[in-house]
């Protein structure tokens, strides 16, 4: 079945069925026609054929650092809800953390024409905005705030400096396991936040007693066991994600060490681990399922160049502090 045999069946011009196949005007009693005769006989249009005319693929490529986290799922959950009402897909790789695999993502789906890329990023090196740069389609990245592009991303920072606060009324000897700095946002952030709430109480988070992870469960178990061994005195620590709290707590069960009597805990993300955990974990929530939703109506906009304001526009997101059992009540 054709393009033409199908305007012949509907009594209208093959230049109508491009229309309606692309999305064009076509008058309602012609739209409706078309329908049923494209719905009789199975119709289906070629992809190539499309993609020649609209110059566009439906494919907007999608880079996330992990496949295993609660919080990239529910990034990726926002983005796939948005895309799919607008009949794209995504192109999915997950680069594990690793840097050099998100440049060879980003090489790939330049190579294969995308109509847009969402970023989940971590690390940006100068090669990341070398490549970024060269792009010719819309550009929004997730989780990090960027110069130069489209960015939506939560307010770790402040978040962090609210948590710290909370346990800064109660600690005396705390400690920190965190991921690299060069995460902006994760490592950077969070760790100036919780460093800055401490000295606000003219408390100081010791350089001994933080550690650099990897984003994993047992990573966190040898920090939290590492830190301990060198200092029983400890009495809280912050955790960069909920992951490394749960690996942390995991430890100190197994040490008879009381949560949170003896030493406090929080994470951040409010995954579904953290409520599960025991005890349940005090943490940030992050709005990540709005961030995707977000993030997919930025890169349609620029698609379809709807966008009223800059440019490159920048979205910062609210956060609100969760309370449970890893800490200790205040009076």
């Amino acid at each position: 079945m054709t393009i033409n045999e199908i305007a012949k069946l509907a009594g209208v011009s093959r230049a109508t069925i491009s229309r309606y196949l692309n999305d064009g005007y076509v008058s309602q009693d012609k739209r409706d026609k078309i329908k049923q005769i494209i719905e009789e006989t199975g119709y289906t249009p070629s992809s190539y054929a499309q993609t020649l005319r609209s110059k566009k693929t439906n494919y907007i490529g999608v880079i996330i650092p992990k496949i295993d986290s609660d919080s990239i799922g529910r990034m990726v959950s926002g983005i796939t809800s948005v895309l799919s009402k607008k009949n794209y897909q995504i192109l999915l790789a997950s680069t594990n953390n690793n840097a050099s695999e998100e440049l060879k993502y980003l090489r790939l789906f330049k190579e294969n024409h995308v109509d847009g890329i969402i970023l989940l990023g971590t690390i940006f090196t100068k090669e990341h905005i070398k490549t970024l740069a060269s792009y010719q389609v819309p550009i929004v990245i997730l989780g990090q705030n960027v110069k130069g592009y489209s960015c939506i991303y939560s307010d770790d920072y402040h978040a962090a400096l609210s948590l710290g606060r909370k346990l800064s009324k109660t600690s005396t000897n705390p400690a920190m396991i965190t991921v690299t700095s060069e995460d902006v946002a994760v490592g950077l952030n969070r760790r100036k936040g919780f460093i800055d709430a401490f000295k606000e109480n003219g408390k100081t988070i010791h350089k001994k007693n933080i550690k650099e992870v990897a984003f994993s469960f047992d990573a966190a178990y040898e920090a939290c066991k590492e830190l301990i061994s060198n200092d029983k005195t400890i009495d809280a620590i912050m955790c960069a994600t909920d992951t490394i709290a749960a690996g942390a707590i995991k430890y100190l069960r197994e040490t008879k060490l009381k949560v949170p009597e003896d030493i406090e805990v929080t994470g951040f993300g409010d995954s579904k681990l953290s409520l599960v955990s025991y005890p349940s974990i005090t943490t940030v929530h992050f709005f990540y399922e709005d961030a995707g939703i977000k993030a997919a109506s930025l890169v349609l906009d620029k698609i379809n160049k709807k966008e009223k304001t800059s440019p490159n526009l920048g979205i910062q997101l609210e956060y609100n502090l969760v309370e449970r059992e890893s800490t200790k009540k205040l009076d």
